[in-house]
């Protein structure tokens, strides 16, 4: 959840406000005079966004992965226990 604070509210509450962003994955505006200036939110997440953002900029990625999708639609797929048993996992 994304949530608003100002500066200077962030002063005196910035380890709980940590705490908060690392068990609960909050991000948390900070605001000066009214106006956006940060954003604070967990490694994992921006990290998960930058990620995101990788994905989606791969032209070749993107079109592989609505491939699979029709292909799920179409029920052109192999189920895990079909390919355990071709390749003799099981």
């Amino acid at each position: 959840m994304t949530k608003s604070i100002s500066l200077k509210q962030l002063r005196p509450k910035l380890s709980k406000i940590m705490d908060e962003i690392d068990s609960k994955m909050d991000r948390f505006i900070v605001t000066k005079r009214g106006k956006p200036i940060a954003l604070m939110m967990s490694m994992d997440d921006y990290e998960s966004l930058l990620e995101t953002l990788n994905i989606l900029s791969d032209r070749k990625l993107m079109r592989k992965i609505r491939q699979a999708e029709n292909d799920i639609k179409k029920g052109n797929f192999k189920t895990l226990e079909e390919v355990e048993k071709e390749l003799d996992i099981v």
